[in-house]
């Protein structure tokens, strides 16, 4: 049995940075707050699907395996528009809780890098 190597995942937290695409790079850009009237403190459902990278990476190997998408060799994660940018790290560093089996999933076939 062989040993599949995790996927790189390259972010960027500065809009600045220039990172280049290929054919074998998908881009996932996480946006800001929308704003929509949030309290201070309040945890906006809506806001937090969009921004969870855990199942915007898992979303991508659902998508390769139902042939929805070509395959890919690396990710690059976009967050320069999100406030906190320690919350991205962690979640693809391991740092944050599990939610999910797709947590774990994400866990074994990706890996931060640079």
């Amino acid at each position: 049995m062989s040993r599949i190597d995790p996927i790189p995942v390259t972010l960027i937290s500065d809009p600045r940075t220039l990172v280049p695409l290929d054919g074998d790079t998908v881009l996932i850009r996480l946006p800001a707050n929308s704003g929509h009237g949030h309290a201070d403190g309040d945890v906006c459902v809506a806001c937090s699907g969009i921004t969870d990278v855990r199942a915007l990476l898992y979303n991508l190997l659902e998508e390769y395996r139902r042939n929805m998408r070509p395959a890919f060799s690396r990710v690059v994660v976009d967050a320069s528009a999100v406030a906190d940018k320690g919350q991205v790290v962690a979640a693809l560093t391991g740092k944050l809780p599990a939610q999910a089996l797709r947590d774990h999933t994400v866990a074994r076939m990706f890996v931060l890098v640079g």
